[in-house]
């Protein structure tokens, strides 16, 4: 069984972080504000029903969903697309597959050294985040 990815989560590294944003059609002027911005997760489940909160001082984006069933996802705040989502259990990686007008788009969620990844990847652009565990939860 994977580690639980849940409780609240602060970004500590975010690497090509302009690239994916580039690859989303995100405008300059976005990416420049994103790029500023220190993310935090909060990730709940309940059973096989996830629900991962981002949140920041601009925007916050909450997804739900249930691990191995397809769904309409709209990014709202994000690029603001609709696309098919379904998220998978893929060893102890949390996997999303991302089908819509970006080709090859999704990410990826596990626990590593007490650190949760995310991998974030779109049209060839790949970024990494990780987030330790805030210490007030």
């Amino acid at each position: 069984m994977p580690a639980s990815l849940c409780g609240t989560w602060d970004i500590i590294s975010n690497v090509n972080f302009e690239g994916y944003m580039i690859a989303l059609g995100i405008s300059p002027y976005l990416q420049k504000i994103a790029l500023k911005l220190k993310l935090r997760k909060v990730i709940e489940q309940h059973g096989d029903q996830f629900i991962i909160k981002t949140a920041s001082t601009f925007r916050n984006y909450t997804i739900s969903f249930r691990v191995g069933e397809e769904f309409e996802e709209f990014t709202q705040g994000l690029d603001n697309r609709h696309v098919k989502s379904l998220v998978t259990w893929e060893g102890n990686k949390l996997v999303s597959e991302q089908i819509g007008q970006k080709k090859n788009r999704g990410w990826a969620h596990w626990i590593e050294d007490d650190k949760l990844h995310l991998v974030l990847y779109c049209e060839g652009e790949v970024c990494k985040q990780v987030f330790k565990k805030n210490v007030n939860e």
